[in-house]
């Protein structure tokens, strides 16, 4: 059986660290990011009724589970336990987070709903290609601009449920945390871009029907 390859954003077409072969799927860094997965139902909670204590906690919570998403990434490298579950479930942990969020923010319209679409079927669709990519072998590892994205997205849905909780002079959340968005839109469908390049370049390479 040929071992797993990458495929970066941009391109690089490195195997897997030898430590990945024998890996242990369950570690810190995964652990955290399972840990992101159950905070996403006690965001959804306590956003359920906005009101100000509840949206304050919910902004927390929120933020909190965004912290782990820095903190296992950064672990995984420094502890030598860059996994392939770790690749695959970090992401779908990101996009339980967000689209909770963008969903909650429809519903109290704080955003329209064409914009949390507009995110959903993007990232379903990417989730679908790396599925398929890691089916054979391949791993789509997040590009930069799929980052940039995650962290706009992240602070303006924060900012979004803290709206009308939190008041401070000069500043506006729903308009900072929407402008936020809409550039997490542009930096989402750029993204999107490299992920279809990469993977038809895959197609073209045959790397996919091997």
């Amino acid at each position: 059986m040929h071992p797993a390859k990458i495929v970066k954003l941009p391109i690089s077409p490195n195997p897997l660290p030898p430590e990945e072969e024998g890996e242990d799927a369950i570690n810190l860094p995964n652990s955290l990011t399972v840990l992101r997965i159950l905070m996403v139902p006690i965001y959804v909670v306590l956003f359920l009724e906005p009101t100000v204590t509840r949206s304050i906690a919910a902004a927390s919570v929120f933020g909190l589970a965004a912290l782990t998403d820095l903190l296992d990434g950064y672990l995984a490298r420094r502890r030598g336990q860059v996994t392939k579950v770790g690749r695959l479930l970090d992401p779908i942990a990101d996009k339980f987070l967000v689209i909770s969020g963008l969903v909650l923010l429809v519903q109290f319209q704080r955003i329209e709903a064409w914009l949390a679409i507009a995110f959903i079927v993007r990232d379903l669709g990417i989730t679908g290609i790396r599925a398929v990519a890691a089916s054979k072998g391949l791993i789509i590892a997040a590009g930069q601009f799929g980052k940039y994205k995650v962290v706009l997205q992240i602070v303006g849905i924060i900012l979004l449920t803290i709206h009308g909780a939190l008041s401070i002079p000069m500043i506006d959340f729903n308009l900072l945390g929407t402008g936020l968005l809409y550039g997490a839109l542009l930096f989402s469908v750029i993204s999107a871009g490299q992920y279809l390049w990469e993977f038809w370049q895959a197609l073209v390479n045959k790397e996919l029907l091997k």
